[in-house]
């Protein structure tokens, strides 16, 4: 159903300039390409972080509120990607594709029902997008971050359970992003 899922780092918000430079080179690869964009947390899971610290919340409360600021970050990815799309499920993933849009995930509806992962910090969302890309089984999981290097150091330590074996996992930095559509070709 997928040739690429594509994780948007929230860290790149840090960046001058690189969530639109991102948004140009996902519209772009996403001509070429049937690609779902699933977001990170960035900011938003940065003040559920900053909450937890603040009052104690339990794994359970801490976990659904990080992916509700996911949702947050895909309302933003879907405003700044031309053509995109925000969607909460495999069916409406299907119809954004057919109508010609990127489909940006809000993985609140999806994750609550299926509730695959465990309810802990280090469990980010590279893990999920990770485990999206199985669901829908995804030929490549490109992971965009601020700095690439060495998939292990850059993700958590569950990600290696869950990421799919068909997929072809690529961490892109940021700074390389304009490189995205040669990289899936």
């Amino acid at each position: 159903m997928i040739d690429v899922v594509i994780k948007v780092g929230g860290a790149l918000l840090r960046q001058p300039g690189a969530l639109d430079a991102a948004a140009r080179a996902i519209a772009e690869a996403a001509r070429a390409h049937r690609m779902l964009v699933v977001p990170g947390g960035g900011p938003f899971a940065d003040a559920v972080r900053a909450a937890d610290r603040q009052v104690g919340l339990g794994d359970d409360a801490a976990h659904w509120m990080a992916i509700l600021g996911m949702e947050q970050y895909a309302h933003l990815l879907a405003e700044r990607i031309v053509g995109a799309r925000v969607v909460e499920c495999v069916e409406e993933i299907e119809r954004a594709l057919g109508a010609g849009c990127i489909p940006v995930l809000a993985p609140y509806r999806w994750l609550r029902a299926a509730d695959p992962l465990p309810h802990a910090w280090e469990v980010t969302s590279d893990s999920l997008a990770a485990w999206v890309a199985g669901a829908v089984h995804a030929r490549t999981l490109v992971l965009l971050k601020p700095v690439a290097g060495e998939t292990r150091a850059l993700v958590d330590a569950y990600f290696e359970r869950v990421v799919p074996d068909q997929a072809r996992v690529v961490v892109l930095a940021a700074s390389d992003i304009d490189t995205l559509a040669q990289l899936l070709d």
